[in-house]
């Protein structure tokens, strides 16, 4: 009797949500295109939201946490990391255990190249006879960033590509931890386990100059990443309905029929885990410009879990999914600064249960939740 009723509360779930996709993809294209841009306008809008009654969710800031608008600039980060890992692990089927690495690459390049306290940077004024605040500009570290992440991406995956499931993971789990320890033992050129500081942002490096993206106010920032998460999402849509898109759907489904129909699994393999590296490097960047300081710690292997998770429980292979995944893992510890002791076990708590409820995700793509009814019929049948 109780198996029957909680089987009941899953369908009845399971239901609400495919509804209320279902009822949003029936309405006229008109009206979702109205629908979208007025939720366009209030992600926009949420810096300077004001809840009356709701303390926590006010301009200034999180009860016990920090200010409101740094946290949805830590979500959008976050939704940027998300849409990355979703391409590598949600379209391409790859498990990937250390998309930190590609996070940090990005953060250090920028630190690198654009800081005046990095050692490469003090290392050229002295050989060039350079001006003491001289360093690459904020705008070209961009590219770099998203290029040496890139190519990390293609010689991670050119020797490990070939392999598949655990064996893959257990190998991307160690990149991310080589790349940790790299950066904290190679004080010559990254500032070993001291770090970095004065790391630019659009105005340079932080002063009280910088009016607009300075430390204090994050509305700018949010603003600037929220600008990009857009941007991405939209280029990452054009190529998930491409021919690049449904070759990786095939290889994830099944990577030896894909190559019998003429898919070539190791190229798009690789082209997913290039772009997937592209946009970690890229919100690494971000983050690092945001923080204006980085040192190796923060880049652990608790982190690349949670990168996974946040796809995992918003529902793999689905861009609105993964993104609610990530927004939520970004706000529920900030959320719940007030059980300091106890945070991340409240945390926890909440994830076995989205997991107990919804095994496909909040919001799984409609093939994603066809593979998972489809796996529990047949347990049923053989039970």
């Amino acid at each position: 009797m109780t198996e029957t009723t909680n089987e009941g509360r899953l369908s009845g779930v399971s239901n609400f949500f495919a509804g209320v996709g279902n009822r949003w993809r029936g309405l006229p294209k008109w009206q979702r295109g109205i629908g979208f841009l007025a939720f366009v306008a209030f992600l926009y809008y949420l810096p300077l939201l004001g809840v009356p009654g709701l303390t926590w969710l006010r301009t200034d800031s999180i009860e016990g946490g920090n200010n409101w608008a740094g946290v949805l600039f830590t979500c959008a980060v976050y939704v940027l990391i998300a849409l990355g890992l979703n391409v590598v692990i949600g379209l391409a089927g790859l498990l990937d255990l250390g998309y930190v690495g590609f996070f940090a690459i990005g953060a250090y390049a920028v630190a690198i190249f654009g800081s005046t306290q990095s050692p490469v940077v003090k290392s050229l004024q002295d050989k060039f006879d350079l001006a003491p605040e001289w360093a690459i500009t904020w705008a070209i570290c961009i590219p770099i960033a998203i290029a040496l992440a890139m190519i990390s991406g293609v010689i991670l995956g050119w020797p490990t590509l070939r392999l598949r499931g655990d064996y893959l993971a257990i190998v991307t789990l160690g990149f991310g931890e080589i790349i940790r320890i790299v950066i904290r033992n190679s004080t010559n050129w990254s500032g070993g386990p001291a770090g970095i500081a004065s790391i630019p942002g659009p105005q340079g490096a932080p002063s009280a100059d910088n009016h607009i993206f300075g430390l204090i106010d994050a509305k700018p920032w949010y603003w600037l990443a929220l600008s990009i998460v857009l941007l991405v999402v939209f280029l990452v849509r054009r190529l998930e309905n491409s021919r690049v898109g449904r070759s990786w759907l095939a290889v994830r489904e099944d990577e030896d029929a894909a190559a019998v129909m003429g898919v070539n699994p190791f190229k798009f393999k690789m082209w997913a885990f290039a772009i997937g590296a592209a946009l970690g490097g890229l919100s690494g960047f971000l983050f690092a410009s945001r923080q204006g300081f980085i040192e190796p710690n923060q880049f652990n292997a608790n982190l690349s879990i949670l990168f996974v998770a946040m796809v995992v429980v918003g529902g793999s292979g689905n861009m609105a999914g993964a993104a609610l995944g990530a927004v939520l893992l970004a706000y529920l510890p900030e959320r719940f600064r007030d059980f300091s002791e106890y945070r991340f076990l409240v945390f926890g708590l909440a994830l076995v249960l989205v997991m107990l409820l919804r095994p496909q995700g909040l919001l799984p793509s409609k093939r994603r939740a066809r593979e998972l009814k489809d796996r529990q019929e047949e347990v049923a049948v053989g039970a």
